[in-house]
């Protein structure tokens, strides 16, 4: 299947994609991936150092005749997100990705693609180890933990790097010039609970599958379903008509993916189980039709399972489902200044209930750093009042926008002279590096452009490959115009 993508045009980013996706990369343990990237630095013979926590920087000198141009830091992440349909059996830890063609898409058998930030990062390897592309001075920046932490570039130290411009390679729309995004943080509630063991009765299991899912930031907008959400809400309905104790709940996966799938084990009397069938499938009739539009693919099932050892205390199921349902999720408010920008929102994006214990995960995002408190004020409260343990973490600054950088200037006008058309020069509610990583690098101008990658976060993720070939046109231009020292 990767011989297909092997062939692809442009050859040498298609063969670095391949032979990067073969490599197993999941966020935190980049081990191999490190170590693939410093390899391929060193076998270029070109400066190449990892510093403390797993960053590689690669340089590379300017082509003849470009010397006296500013030095550009390319920069891309590589790690991804690690995501498969529950039928689709693959492991993540000893697997490369199985990628095919289809039509003008390259996709995955099942899984994510890696394309984010994949593609960016085999650009950045083809531009290394390019003999006849004009460039100037290079500095690649291939960061780690992007997607759980961005520790990463939280982590790296100042002085590493020369560059005055950065080109950032992790934006999706390739008619897209980013110039800011949100920061975000991590919520993680947790807890322990009474449990009781079940008066006898019938165990149901209760599962949301098939939402479309995404990215919790960038495809927050949409309006598609959260499968904690519509879990929360089919218990909750039925605690108020008949008697359920609820022995787990098991939904989502990680933060900055909106989650496609919950399952819960219930128990009930033995005479209810029509009862409680026929109010499941009555209520997921009703969510079919309300996400009809986003979520064509939602199925609500039934189905009868082993009678288990213990479920929750009534009073704290209650509590459980009551703060659950207040927590915010989606769209909290749109930006007043950038028209369509959501300003900031929250994923309810991972829960874990079992045993006696909870875990409870939120990712929460704004481009406005007061506002991000209070939104997480408002969360921790929600779960507080159940006597959680709330713990934040991972915070990370939003990246204010520079509109009038010279590179901007010069990648707006490069776009409308090459494809005759303005560029969309915009924020994004995603969490990109460039905000962290300028707080050590305070006078870097910075940009991020990328090719079309939809579906990212999820096994729907999917590059154009003619996009990938206009981005690599654009990226290629826009280094013979870097301008020159001065």
């Amino acid at each position: 299947m990767n011989e297909q993508i092997r062939q692809l045009a442009p050859t040498a980013l298609w063969n670095h994609f391949a032979d990067l996706n073969a490599v197993p990369r999941p966020s935190k343990k980049e081990g191999r991936v490190i170590a693939f990237i410093k390899a391929f630095g060193e076998s270029l013979n070109l400066p190449t150092m990892v510093d403390e926590v797993g960053n590689v920087i690669i340089k590379k000198p300017a082509t003849a005749g470009m010397e006296d141009r500013q030095t550009v830091v390319l920069q891309s992440h590589l790690d991804m997100v690690h995501q498969k349909n529950s039928d689709t059996e693959f492991d993540f830890d000893t697997q490369g990705i199985a990628m095919y063609v289809d039509g003008d898409w390259v996709k995955a058998k099942g899984t994510t693609l890696g394309a984010d930030n994949g593609i960016g990062v085999a650009a950045i390897m083809s531009l290394l180890s390019a003999t006849d592309i004009a460039h100037p001075a290079l500095e690649a920046l291939f960061t780690i933990d992007e997607e759980t932490g961005m520790t990463g570039a939280l982590s790296l130290k100042g002085g590493l790097l020369d560059g005055k411009i950065m080109l950032n390679l992790d934006t999706e729309e390739d008619n897209e010039l980013t110039i800011g995004c949100a920061g975000g943080i991590d919520i993680t509630a947790t807890g322990s609970y009474a449990q009781t063991k079940p008066q006898g009765g019938a165990a149901l299991q209760v599962s949301v599958k098939g939402l479309t899912g995404g990215h919790s930031g960038g495809d927050i907008h949409l309006g598609r379903g959260n499968a904690n959400k519509l879990m929360n809400r089919i218990l909750l309905k039925l605690t108020k008509e008949h008697n359920i104790s609820i022995a787990s709940i098991n939904g989502g996966s990680l933060r900055n993916a909106i989650p496609r799938e919950s399952v819960a084990v219930i128990v009930v009397a033995e005479g209810d189980v029509a009862a409680v069938t026929a109010a499941v499938n009555a209520l997921g009739a009703i969510l079919k039709e309300e996400y009809k539009v986003t979520d064509a693919a939602l199925t609500i099932n039934v189905a009868t399972a082993a009678l288990p050892a213990s479920v929750m205390d009534a009073a704290f199921q209650q509590q459980l489902l009551r703060a659950l349902y207040a927590c915010p999720n989606g769209i909290y408010r749109m930006s007043p200044e950038i028209k369509g920008l959501v300003q900031s929102s929250n994923n309810l994006a991972r829960i874990q209930v079992q045993d006696g214990t909870y875990n409870i995960q939120c990712l929460t995002r704004s481009s406005v750093d007061s506002e991000k408190d209070d939104l997480a004020d408002a969360i921790t409260s929600s779960f507080e009042l159940m006597n959680a343990s709330v713990n934040l973490s991972g915070g990370y600054p939003g990246w204010a926008p520079r509109p009038d950088a010279a590179i901007i200037k010069l990648m707006s006008n490069l776009y409308q002279e090459m494809f005759n058309e303005p560029a969309h020069v915009n924020a994004v509610h995603a969490g990109l590096e460039c905000g962290i990583l300028g707080k050590n690098y305070p006078d870097i101008q910075m940009i991020s452009f990328g090719p079309n990658i939809y579906g990212a976060h999820s096994p729907d993720e999917r590059t154009q490959i003619s996009s990938v070939q206009k981005f690599w046109k654009y990226l290629l231009e826009t280094l013979k115009r870097i301008p020159v020292n001065g």
